[in-house]
């Protein structure tokens, strides 16, 4: 088996049936006692075959005989697909979960909607920090019950992973969803998963501990002040779900796999004092500003999407220059009915792209978020560049397991990114 890796050239990782069925039996083994899989259960599948996390949840679903159903191909009709297959099993990714909280905080459009919501979550997650997870309290009937029937009303496991996800938002979704929501970590080169979060810890804002078929350590990046002394560093996962190898390509794999079996993931985490694992920065993507400041674009990057207005966003920074800037691709569902309301503007999706009025105000409400999240000064994004176009796998900015092909988008958007550099005078 090959599973997709596409960072830069493509590659192929090496997995055997060893790493796949010890991946699933892990989480079999996490799951098979507060929230088993039946053979009644239907799991809703959409993320791409390429991505193995889409891949072990089927296998996990095959081995309890459950039904896999598949959406009709077009993500924008998701919502359908969910309404006529009412999956129990769904796994998300956060780009999806972060549409569906904002959706959600957009049709509150009074502050008594607003006031009533906020209430209602305070009163369940109330109840799930005490352990009762449920569905049929006052508040699920009188508020969270459209939200749980968008996803046909049926769901009772969700996982995310691929990608960080706010605490804020899942911890929200905990509670709408009221039904066992886990949030696992990992990669390619180790199957899917190698951390996971347990049935009933309803805290957010880590991975959770070690699944049982690999170990976890951490080791010094004294480049980024991470040493593991201090409970931090990069991450290395040993076990039988660490791939063989890169197909053809020995140097690279020796790069990822050291000589005593460990894979060294390029991530940074923390432990916490609870046994869970936090993920804090990245190793693989960082880059340096002439200042000498080391900078995790991801990690900005995950801030700025929390504004309602940005869809998708591409973080930059070169050694020569002391700051960042960005491209922006705004949210369509969002753009127009704002630029009428806000900016008193009409038109398409990309002739309100194209206006400078619009690239200002997207920018202002960037630079909230990034306020809001407390982000240092020498961190946030100097000026951006509005792209009308999502970034995807078709337009060649995304991998199939739909990451940001960073090579790809710095050559793709070299031209803004000059002109953003060039227009800024520090």
């Amino acid at each position: 088996c090959f599973g997709t890796v596409v960072s830069g050239d493509p590659k192929g990782a090496m997995l055997t049936h060893e790493n796949i069925v010890s991946n699933c039996s892990a989480v079999i083994k996490v799951t098979e006692v507060s929230c088993p899989f039946c053979s009644s259960d239907t799991h809703m599948s959409y993320l791409p075959l390429a991505h193995m996390f889409e891949r072990i949840v089927q296998g996990v679903v095959l081995v309890h005989g459950a039904r896999i159903g598949f959406f009709q191909g077009d993500i924008r009709s998701l919502s359908d697909d969910l309404c006529a297959l009412k999956p129990t099993v769904f796994p998300v990714v956060p780009r999806l979960l972060n549409r569906m909280y904002d959706r959600i905080f957009g049709q509150a459009n009074s502050t008594v909607k607003r006031w009533l919501l906020g209430f209602a979550f305070r009163r369940k997650e109330a109840e799930l920090r005490r352990g009762i997870m449920r569905r049929d309290s006052i508040w699920d009937r009188l508020i969270f019950r459209k939200v749980q029937a968008s996803l046909g009303g049926r769901v009772r496991f969700m996982i995310t992973g691929a990608a960080p996800i706010s605490p804020a938002v899942l911890t929200f979704l905990r509670v709408a969803m009221g039904c066992q929501f886990f949030e696992g970590y990992g990669q390619t080169e180790c199957t899917a998963g190698c951390t996971m979060t347990l049935a009933g810890d309803w805290t957010a804002g880590h991975v959770g501990p070690p699944l049982p078929c690999n170990s976890v350590k951490l080791v010094d990046v004294a480049e980024m002040n991470y040493l593991a002394a201090n409970g931090e560093g990069e991450v290395c996962v040993k076990g039988p779900n660490v791939f063989q190898g890169y197909l053809h390509d020995p140097e690279k794999t020796a790069e990822a796999i050291d000589a005593h079996g460990w894979l060294h993931t390029g991530d940074i985490g923390k432990w916490l004092p609870n046994g869970t694992l936090k993920i804090i920065d990245r190793k693989k993507h960082i880059f340096k500003l002439a200042q000498g400041e080391y900078i995790a674009p991801e990690k900005i990057e995950n801030v700025y999407v929390r504004s309602s207005a940005v869809a998708q966003v591409y973080v930059h920074g070169d050694s020569l220059q002391a700051f960042l800037v960005a491209v922006v691709v705004p949210d369509p569902d969002f753009l127009c009915g704002w630029a009428k309301k806000t900016l008193g503007l009409r038109g398409s999706y990309e002739d309100l792209c194209s206006k400078e009025s619009v690239w200002v105000s997207v920018f202002e409400r960037c630079v909230i978020v990034i306020e809001d999240a407390c982000v240092v000064l020498c961190v946030q994004v100097k000026a951006i560049a509005i792209h009308p176009e999502l970034f995807s796998v078709e337009n060649g900015l995304l991998t199939p397991t739909l990451k940001a092909k960073r090579n790809e988008m710095r050559q793709f958007f070299r031209p803004q990114l000059d002109h953003l550099y060039a227009s800024i005078k520090m």
